[in-house]
């Protein structure tokens, strides 16, 4: 495909205020923009020292914004792949035979296999742009289709069952209370790499440090030591995937010391004298040799969490991603909930968004295994399968199987375990659609790829991460830049497709509109952009924020500090909080057998085998940030670490090209020997290998690098929910 030059823009430079949701810190920014629409040029990038959230700070990918907006690889104009001479090339179309092309070949599927063999894969992406949830979601239940896969199920879907479980809803996430918390217990986790995960928190190093200032404590427990652990109080290293048995024994601590707390959780708590009995198999003393953590170690955090005046457990990634995810979260909330720090200051609380997705109805409450996957029989949670499943849904023949799939700013081929099956199935499919603007390691497989502007070019209003923040905020960005004429913003693209495919499939009622919307997907339809539905919703919001005062402060609107709510919602809707889900109560019951057969064997694998876990850095995002030279400038990031102690065993040495093996795949990646990673582990970064033919990424093919998910098993999954379990994954490493 060819580029055309961007002319050099002149004139005068003027500033404009907006915000960087390239991560889940929604970072404050300042623009300076020089020229005329549509040749605009953004001269810098910098922190906004006016924001209330982020306060200046900002990280390397904030100022890789400019560089997505001027990447000549961004595709800007729909294209269509077309086979020449056994080759595929991109043929520009224009948008009309591009969405007609797209809709006939989706309702053809719809009508010749049913409604489930057309499938939807919704990457990371998504929550960061407001056109994705507020017209993308509309779209997508058109389909009507129960495959529907998402990266949550690759993530943080542990997190959200415990929050649909316990408290009701999915989104009912208690978020730490950083500013003000004394003692901070942090597992699995690292904020300094990713700027908080289910915790928007800009400049979380000076957050620590002043935490630390104030005579708090921040204890990491990690099978690595992180960017987080390394200026944390103390890092305790543990055993990749027993981090449930470990949790468990603080509990058990906390009930043999007669520490336990809950203060007015107590009067709406059920089953904790359950979970006193069921937590007695796992003392200390019975896990230490399983987890790595002796037991003093244990009783000591346990009485200190306890102890404190206000204290937080937090776990993210590396407890979600693991055989026993859902237990980890489960025993972070009920050590939360037990010490009295549930929805306390210094704790565990809810936000207070402008816009609360709960209260306002805007995402319903989710329900889980209401149907399973026709091949494995794993189970959905709010209407989306697990991704692990997805690949042998399309390979599988038979009724049901999927052979057309939509994907939204997604790259499951690198997110997803054995990333190269799915490269496979994908391959094969009748019909592919990709709305992005890239031709990555999944998007080569599309028919047809619908490019929306990019981040810049489009005004902003975050409706999901501000539901995290560690301090009530609202803001919305208005464009930084203007798009070409040509180009459409990703709700314009999914208004016309919602709009054909209605018409296609003969889904619309007297109205015009299609039959049995409501709320928010109703207003999408009536072609109604998001800043309009915006200011909708803050006119029926309770919370008195208008949008004209939105407008007026570009730099945010400062909304005070997390609140005590959680326990005061759920006393007004009557609802007890039931410590004892019976899939939890199944699950703590099977434990102590699982512990048993571990410390027998000393946790020991395969004969020579390590266990693989991922690792995360500042300057990528998954990965769809690395075609930015400034990003992927400097030492290679995409190496394999490895304790001094393994290399030796193995006769290999710092810098070595070393391959790595698992059930599905094997990589050659250089070895990075570090005595920063337990010894039996090995860490590998996710979202690289770009190295795949027909990828159109010239930067980011240079800096290829390897995908940790072409070693990662797609059989290999959480136990409750079928979240991906990324971590442990036994690996062979040899020269």
């Amino acid at each position: 495909m060819s580029h055309t030059p961007t002319p050099t823009p002149s004139g005068p430079v003027r500033t404009v205020q907006g915000a960087c949701n390239l991560c889940e810190a929604i970072c404050g920014v300042v623009f300076q923009v020089q020229g005329e629409a549509p040749h605009e040029h953004i001269v810098s990038v910098r922190g906004n020292p006016a924001d209330p959230l982020s306060r200046g700070h900002i990280c390397p990918k904030a100022v890789a914004m400019k560089d997505i907006h001027e990447d000549p690889d961004r595709l800007k104009q729909p294209v269509k792949r077309v086979m020449k001479d056994g080759v595929a090339h991109w043929q520009p179309i224009a948008w009309d035979e591009a969405f007609d092309l797209v809709v006939e070949q989706l309702a053809r599927t719809r009508e010749q296999h049913g409604a489930n063999a057309v499938a939807a894969y919704q990457g990371n992406p998504n929550v960061h742009n407001w056109g994705c949830i507020t017209h993308g979601l509309p779209f997508l239940g058109l389909l009507k289709t129960r495959n529907r896969y998402s990266a949550t199920s690759a993530d943080q879907l542990p997190h959200q069952l415990m929050s649909h479980w316990l408290y009701g809803h999915q989104f009912a996430l208690p978020i730490p209370d950083v500013d003000r918390t004394q003692y901070m217990l942090i597992l699995g986790g690292n904020p300094l790499a990713s700027n908080g995960s289910i915790m928007t928190v800009p400049d979380v190093r000076a957050r620590f440090k002043a935490l630390r200032e104030r005579g708090g404590k921040i204890v990491v427990v990690d099978p690595r030591l992180t960017e987080t652990a390394a200026v944390a109080s103390e890092h305790h290293f543990i055993d990749p995937g027993s981090d449930a048995f470990w949790l468990l024994a603080l509990i058990h601590t906390l009930f043999a010391e007669e520490l336990v707390r809950p203060g007015p959780w107590e009067a709406i708590t059920d089953g904790i004298r359950a979970v006193r009995d069921l937590v007695a198999p796992f003392s200390p003393e019975a896990v230490a040799t399983t987890t790595g953590i002796d037991a003093d170690t244990t009783r000591r955090i346990a009485r200190e969490f306890a102890a404190a005046p206000q204290a937080v457990a937090y776990g993210r990634l590396g407890v979600s991603t693991q055989e026993h995810g859902v237990v980890c979260h489960w025993a972070i909330q009920v050590l939360n909930l037990l010490t009295g720090n549930l929805d306390r200051e210094g704790g565990a609380l809810l936000t207070s968004p402008a816009i609360n997705l709960i209260s306002t109805g805007l995402i319903g409450a989710g329900h889980f295994d209401a149907w399973r996957s026709r091949v494995r029989g794993a189970p959905e949670f709010a209407g989306e399968l697990p991704v692990s499943v997805l690949a042998e849904e399309m390979l599988t023949p038979g009724p049901g199987q999927v052979r057309a799939l939509v994907t939204v700013a997604g790259n499951p081929v690198l997110s997803t375990p054995n990333g190269r099956q799915l490269d496979t199935a994908l391959a094969g499919l009748d019909f592919m659609v990709s709305v992005d603007f890239y031709i990555n390691e999944t998007t080569r497989h599309a028919h047809v790829i619908l490019p929306p502007t990019c981040f810049v070019e489009h005004d902003h209003y975050d409706m999901v991460f501000l539901h995290f923040a560690v301090h009530n905020v609202a803001r919305y960005s208005p464009a930084v830049v203007s798009p070409h004429a040509d180009q459409r913003h990703d709700w314009q693209i999914f208004q016309a497709l919602s709009e054909r495919y209605a018409r296609r499939t003969h889904a619309l009622g007297r109205s015009g509109l299609p039959q049995r919307l409501s709320g928010m997907a109703a207003l999408a339809m009536q072609k109604l952009p998001p800043k309009r539905m915006l200011q909708l919703i803050l006119m029926q919001s309770r919370g008195g924020l208008s949008f004209k005062r939105l407008a007026r402060h570009p730099e945010g609107v400062d909304l005070g500090a997390l609140r005590p709510s959680l326990h005061a919602q759920l006393v007004k809707r009557g609802r007890r909080v039931d410590l004892l889900p019976p899939p939890i109560s199944r699950e703590l019951r099977e434990l102590p057998g699982l512990l048993q057969q571990a410390t027998e064997s000393g946790h020991a694998m395969a004969e020579g085998a390590l266990k693989l876990i991922g690792r995360r850095d500042v300057r990528s995002n998954n990965s769809w940030m690395h075609n930015s030279p400034r990003l992927v400038s400097g030492k290679p990031r995409c190496t394999l670490m490895m304790h001094p102690t393994d290399a030796a065993e193995r006769s290999l040495a710092d810098g070595q090209t070393v391959r790595v093996r698992s059930r599905t795949g094997d990589i050659e990646v250089p070895l990075q020997v570090t005595d920063h990673i337990r010894a039996g582990v090995v860490s590998l970064p996710h979202g690289w290998g770009h190295g795949r033919e027909g990828v159109a990424l010239r930067v980011a093919r240079e800096h290829a690098g390897v995908s940790i998910n072409d070693l990662t098993d797609d059989r290999v999954t959480e136990r409750v929910a079928a979240n991906a379990a990324f971590s442990a994954v036994p690996v062979w490493v040899s020269a």
